[in-house]
């Protein structure tokens, strides 16, 4: 029992950190409002297996709604929002893939080819045809960023003979290509290690390159000034988030996942409370009344016809009040039936604090009887004073014995809970030394006992305990246990029926399982 305990603390502790992470964590920034959150997380992770738990043994019993209701929430926000996981993961993927490949590239600058190739064609040609070959100084051009000065000129010498030495010829070219301020004359000062060359500064270790600018360690850039690897001169790509487009990026990406986080928070929250809101109007409400109809190979003539109703779990507790075994009452009393079979889970609590509520009970009309067995609560309840309880106010319970009705056997055995306390069910007493020839209805709480049933040739077996699932999609869980979760069912060659159940246990909540009264009509085959 305390593994048991220890398994649903976890358990509970485990979810409601996922609903902390999904609902506060993701949605908040660090601030008031995640302390907040994170406070009322940790109040409703106590308060689940305190109702649980205490409400369960007669303690806190002002926890109940509350506490029960949030089990029902808890319990729905788990569902959407691990629903919601598959597309949240597939946008944060796709995002994150988006993010990665996102690059800016900067186009590399064309080089500047040496000043004679850049110069017009009739330029080039004008000077091969000056007589003596004398070099033409004309104007550097250029169109990247650092080059030289508009007044900057680019010296070329033309092909031919040596250029005849003219007086004051060098000093007018060293004037126009330094814009006199080049003390190292003819276009650019003398750099370390090498001559200045023609039109640009020498570089530390090189000649100067066509563009007069000078590069440290190598020859300069035709694009102006030194560059560094990695630089947008260069031409490399640069992700996106290392420059201030990849911090937009970035922030893109954060405000991307904060409105997914808070929309799935909200929508799991709205989900979650509209479900549990209509859950509990329909568990609160009115049993439906099922009908069906079922062929008896054995049944006599006379008892063509013969309607039983059937009812279940209607957990009579600190939730329901009088007003929910009146309900039932009144619905089992208008479809007049034959015969009526309450098929255990009578109450969750003791006869002290519960007798009133149960009193509407002696109500119950039917032609041949109402009849009662143990469910697996009344065990938890105080199974003895219950079936003495029940006995007094006009239903017959049957402990692993029949009664013969006409010509139709009725038999019931106690809960397979029952063991436990030494009032195990009992199905060779009920059933081992009956007339085979006449048909026999068995009333058992759990479907799984027509497991044991099926020797003695069950013609009909009417149970409850699943609730149907009473709070969708746990119907699916309930069938891991139970051979049938509602409805007609076979559990080995015998037919099988199982009602929801006219009440609730836990939650006030019912989701794809309303409440019900099912009548059986049975029919000669």
């Amino acid at each position: 029992m305390l593994l048991f305990f220890a398994v649903v603390l976890l358990g509970i502790g485990l979810i409601h950190y996922y609903l902390w992470k999904r609902l506060v964590r993701d949605p908040l920034p660090p601030g008031l409002g995640r302390r907040v959150g994170t406070v009322v997380a940790v109040l409703l992770c106590v308060l689940a297996p305190v109702t649980m738990i205490g409400v369960r043994a007669g303690y806190f019993m002002w926890l109940s709604w509350p506490g029960y209701l949030w089990i029902a929430v808890m319990f729905y926000l788990l569902v959407v929002l691990a629903v919601l996981e598959i597309p949240r993961l597939l946008l944060m993927r796709l995002w994150a893939g988006s993010g990665r490949t996102a690059q800016k590239t900067v186009d590399v600058p064309a080089p500047i080819r040496p000043a004679e190739e850049t110069q017009p064609a009739a330029s080039r040609s004008q000077a091969a045809t000056r007589p003596g070959g004398a070099a033409i100084t004309q104007p550097a051009s250029t169109t990247q960023a650092g080059a030289a000065s508009p007044q900057a000129t680019a010296t070329v010498e033309a092909p031919g003979p040596p250029a005849e030495t003219r007086p004051g010829a060098d000093s007018r070219a060293a004037a126009t290509a330094g814009n006199g301020r080049d003390p190292a004359g003819a276009g650019g000062a003398a750099g370390a290690g090498g001559p200045a060359g023609a039109g640009g500064a020498a570089s530390k270790g090189g000649p100067a390159d066509a563009s007069g600018a000078a590069s440290k360690g190598a020859p300069a850039d035709a694009g102006g000034p030194a560059s560094e690897a990695g630089t947008p001169e260069s031409g490399v790509s640069t992700p996106a988030g290392d420059g201030p487009a990849g911090d937009a990026e970035e922030r893109r990406g954060i405000e991307r996942r904060l409105l997914l986080a808070r929309g799935t928070a909200i929508f799991a929250g709205l989900t979650a409370a509209g479900i549990t809101g209509y859950g509990v109007k329909t568990a609160t409400g009115a049993p439906q009344i099922d009908r069906v109809q079922l062929p008896m190979a054995k049944l006599p003539r006379a008892m063509d016809g013969t309607r039983l109703a059937v009812v279940s779990d209607i957990h009579i507790g600190p939730l329901t009040g009088v007003n929910h075994a009146q309900r039932i009452v009144q619905v089992i009393n208008s479809v007049n039936a034959d015969l009526v079979c309450v098929v255990g889970d009578l109450v969750d609590g003791s006869v002290a604090e519960l007798g009133r509520f149960a009193a509407p009970l002696a109500g119950i009309e039917s032609r041949h009887g109402a009849f009662f067995v143990t469910g697996n609560h009344e065990y938890y309840s105080g199974a003895e004073e219950w079936v003495e309880e029940v006995a007094r106010l006009g239903i017959r319970p049957l402990r692993n014995e029949r009664v013969a009705i006409n010509g139709l056997d009725l038999a019931g055995v106690n809960d397979l809970s029952g063991e436990e306390q030494g009032d195990a069910p009992d199905f060779a007493r009920a059933l081992g030394d009956r007339d085979t020839a006449r048909p026999v209805v068995l009333m058992a709480h759990q479907p799984v006992a027509a497991v044991e049933a099926a020797p003695f040739g069950v013609d009909l077996q009417v149970s409850g305990h699943t609730h149907g699932g009473q709070m969708a999609p746990f119907n699916l869980l309930v069938k891991l246990q139970q051979p049938v979760v509602s409805g007609f069912g076979e559990v080995d060659g015998v037919p099988v029926y199982v009602t929801n159940g006219a009440g609730f246990w836990g939650p006030p909540v019912r989701v794809g399982a309303p409440p019900q009264v099912t009548v059986i009509e049975l029919r000669t085959a």
